[in-house]
Parts: structure tokens; C-alpha cells; sequence
């Protein structure tokens, strides 16, 4: 990069032996200047160098690449002037390159350059000036690009950057090993954690329930490629205050491999979702409401076409039973006198139970022959109190697989019942019974949705019940 390099460099035009990378790695000979060259000529970027006097030095592959002038052509000649850029602009952009000589640091500058085949090419380069031995200017080296790919590359960059930044989608990368190496605001955010606190830890400390899925899919993209569509994941996830909360997150996914490798090399798996949890439950909710009104329509059809009242009710109790629950009871409040309470507290209602589905399987409900004989419910009993309120009582089993059969056995119910819903028949002022439905343990807890539609349901019920008083009997239809 000296002065007297630049005096043995090949001047414009003029023919020679030199060529290639050792032209363009200067004069010298031996494994340094090799190295030099292969160096150069490996770079990714264009580069080019200027002795003091502006004279060319070195010249790689990626800039013959660019312009299309070789080493050959390139190494020896005064600037640009002439041959890679106009004429009138050589000035401006020779004393632009050589002011770097006179600054510290680096300049940037866009230039249009000529290519070999008379084509324009705009080009950014960055500029530094070179110290010689006694520390005083020797010259400039610069390294430039298409703008067109300097620009793609800042877009990539930006985009990685706005996508870690706050993205409205939740981003995380994730290593071969399936654990986090970088995550955004909003996959914190939605993970209830830091940023920092989930690089590096497995996913199943704070995904509790769907993980298998997620991590099954992660697996997929790393061995397939991406899926050619979205995909929705439910999960469970762990708060930090140790409680769990269900989330429906619409994900997609793309695999990172190594740009700089011969053969693509997964690095990863990029992994992008959004919450839709309150969308899909909405939709859940009016496909409920649907098929529920549909349900309820079928039976009006069906128990109209009934001519025994309990069957009417017990036909309407089928349909509501799909979907909802998995037993159904039917008691009857006794006529008659009850017995005396003690104190003069009011008498608790007695229950004859009259219809009730299988306790073993799913199946229709059937007739009970009870006998007129009371269910014996215990105080407090569920049904007992949705009598008392003439309205609906729902109960749940205490935590615990040892305790579900006592407690349902103890309450009437079949073994494997974990939740129950009592609803009381009225109809004309009058309670006319209890419809008592019950769940598994595989079910969740009813709601108070399942309330009103339950109501609806034992309404209907009661409108056929309350005929089996009103409508004479056989004496009465002799006579």
C-alpha cells in the first residue's frame, strides 16, 4: 500500500505477465501474499485499494463479479476515470474516495459505476483511509455493493428487528435442542414470563398440557420444512403466581439453515403465533347455541308425537342429554302428608325417583319401578335444596379420584359421577320434581350457561309432567 508499491504496479494499458489474485495482492511473492490473495478473493464483498497517488492495488473477485473488469484490468490504473465510471463524475467521486485518507473512521458514499459492458450499477461504499509505517497516510482501501443488496440486507435486518421488538405476533427461535434462544415482548408476554428468563429452558416448564404437540411440530419443520399452513395449538400454561390458564394459539412455523454452509444446515426453527383463544371461544360458544337449539326443537317434534305424558318428558330428557351430560335422574315430589319435622322447622320435600338413564353406560332414560318408596337424601342434598329455592343447584366432587365414588355413591348418583345439576320442575306455581343431571370426571363443571339451558329443558318437562294430574284416570273415563 506504499508509495514505492505503487511504482511497480502495471500502469494503464500496458501489457504484462502479471494476473489474477497475485496481481491483485501487489508484487510480492511467498505464502503472505498468497494468503492475501485468497483471502480477498473469498470476501463476500467487493474490495478495491488506493495507494496515495490513487493508483489501484487490489482488486477481488467479487468486485470483477459486480463491474465485470478483471484484476488484470483493474490493478495499476488512476482511479476510474475513464473506464468504471463517467467522465464527468470521475472527479467528485475520485476526491470522495481519497478524502477518507484525511478522516478517521469510515465514510459511506453511493456512487453509479460503469460495468464492463457499458451497463450502470449503483453501488455504496465504505471508505477508510490506510497508515503506513511512519503512521502517515498511504492510502485507501474501499468496499462496496449493489445497492439493491445492501438494501435488501438492511430490510432483513430491520425486519428481525422490528419482529423482536413488539411485533404483534409472538416470535421465538428456537435451537435444534428445542429450547428458546431468543423471544419477543409479545411471546413473553403471552408465555407469562421474561424475555430473558426462557432462553434456554425447555418448554414444558411453562407449557403444562400441549406440549407434546408443540414440540411434535418443531420436530416436523426441523426433519420436513415448514407445514404448508397455519396450525392451532391449545395449551396450558403455568403463571407465575403457579396457576393455569388455557390458551389457543394460531401458529406457523419456519426452519433456519445456515446461509453460509454448502449444504443447508438447520440451525432452528422459527416459530410465530397469535392468540385467537377468545375467537375460538366464541365460535365454541355459538356452535353450542346452535346444536342446543337444534336439540330442543327436535324434541318439542318428537315429544309432541307422544302420547304418555312421562314418555313426553322422558323424550325431551333424551335430546337434551346429548352433548350435555352423561346420567339424568327424574323425582317426583310424593303427594301426601310428610312427616313432622323436629322443632317446627318445615318438612323437606320427599322424592320418588321415577325415570333415571343407565348408571354403567350411556343409554335412553328409562322407567323406574320405585314403588312410591322415598329417595333417601340426606339433608342438604342438592336436589332437596333446588326444591327449597325452586331454582337450579349445581355441585362438584371434592379434588381427589379416592373420595369421587363416596361422594357420589352417598348422594344417590351413579359411581362415576364428579359433577351435578339440579333443576326443579314447575309448572302452574307448583314444583313438580327434580331432573338432576351429572357428569364424569372427563366433562367439565357445569356453568351457569348449562344452568339456563338445563331450565329451558326440565320447563318443557314440566309442561308434559304436569298432564299426568290433570288427565282422568281409567275409572274416571268408564264412568
Amino acid at each position: 500500500m506504499s508509495a514505492s508499491r505503487s511504482e511497480t504496479t502495471r500502469p494503464p494499458g500496458s501489457d504484462g505477465p502479471e494476473s489474477g489474485a497475485a496481481e491483485a495482492a501487489g508484487p510480492e511473492s511467498g505464502p503472505g501474499a498468497d494468503l492475501l490473495a485468497a483471502l480477498l478473493d473469498g470476501m463476500d464483498a467487493a474490495l478495491c485499494a488506493f495507494d496515495a497517488d490513487g493508483v489501484i492495488t487490489h482488486w477481488n473477485r467479487e468486485a470483477e463479479r459486480i463491474l465485470g473488469w478483471t484484476a488484470d484490468e483493474a490493478v495499476g490504473r488512476r482511479g476510474f476515470a475513464g473506464w468504471a465510471v463517467r467522465s464527468a463524475d470521475a472527479d467528485e467521486v475520485h476526491g470522495r474516495l481519497m478524502s477518507a485518507m484525511g478522516v478517521p473512521g469510515r465514510l459511506v458514499h453511493e456512487f453509479a459505476l460503469l460495468r464492463k459492458d457499458g451497463s450502470r450499477v449503483l453501488v455504496r461504499t465504505q471508505s477508510a483511509g490506510v497508515r503506513g509505517a511512519d503512521g502517515g497516510p498511504a492510502g485507501v482501501y474501499c468496499a462496496f455493493s449493489e445497492v439493491h443488496a445492501q438494501i435488501d440486507l438492511e430490510r432483513s435486518i430491520a425486519l428481525s428487528e422490528a419482529l423482536f421488538d413488539d411485533a404483534l405476533w409472538g416470535v421465538v427461535l428456537v435451537d435444534v435442542d428445542l429450547r428458546p434462544t431468543v423471544v419477543n415482548g409479545h411471546a413473553a408476554r403471552a408465555l407469562g414470563s421474561g424475555r430473558t428468563a426462557l432462553l434456554g429452558r425447555p418448554l414444558g416448564e411453562t407449557v403444562v398440557q400441549g406440549v407434546e404437540e408443540l414440540e411434535g411440530a418443531l420436530h416436523h419443520v426441523l426433519a420436513e420444512g415448514a407445514p404448508r399452513s397455519l396450525a392451532e395449538l391449545w395449551v396450558t400454561l403455568r403463571t407465575q403466581d403457579g396457576s393455569e390458564r388455557r390458551r389457543c394459539w394460531r401458529s406457523g412455523f419456519v426452519r433456519l439453515a445456515s446461509p453460509l454452509a454448502e449444504e443447508p444446515v438447520p440451525l432452528g426453527v422459527g416459530w410465530l403465533f397469535q392468540d385467537v383463544t377468545e375467537a375460538r371461544l366464541a365460535a365454541q360458544e355459538a356452535d353450542k347455541l346452535r346444536f342446543r337449539t337444534s336439540q330442543l326443537h327436535r324434541a318439542g317434534r318428537a315429544a309432541g308425537e307422544c302420547e304418555d305424558p312421562m314418555e313426553a318428558a322422558r323424550v325431551c330428557l333424551d335430546f337434551a342429554l346429548v352433548g350435555f351430560a352423561d346420567h339424568a335422574l327424574i323425582d317426583l315430589v310424593l303427594d301426601g302428608p310428610a312427616p313432622a319435622a323436629p322443632y317446627g322447622d318445615v318438612p323437606p320435600a320427599r322424592l320418588v325417583r321415577v325415570a333415571a338413564t343407565p348408571g354403567g353406560s350411556a343409554g335412553p332414560c328409562l322407567p323406574v319401578a320405585a314403588g312410591g318408596i322415598p329417595v333417601r337424601y340426606r339433608d342438604g342434598h342438592p336436589a332437596l335444596q333446588a326444591v327449597a329455592r325452586t331454582g337450579s343447584v349445581r355441585a362438584s366432587a371434592p379434588t381427589g379420584a379416592s373420595t369421587t365414588p363416596t361422594w357420589s355413591v352417598s348422594r344417590q348418583w351413579p359411581p362415576d359421577s364428579v359433577h351435578a345439576l339440579c333443576t326443579v320442575l314447575r309448572s302452574r306455581g307448583r314444583t313438580l320434581g327434580v331432573v338432576t343431571f351429572l357428569r364424569a370426571a372427563t366433562r367439565a363443571s357445569f356453568e351457569r350457561q348449562d344452568a339456563v339451558y338445563a331450565e329451558d329443558v326440565t320447563s318443557r318437562m314440566a309442561f308434559s309432567l304436569d298432564l299426568l294430574s290433570t288427565l282422568p284416570t281409567q275409572n274416571e273415563t268408564d264412568a
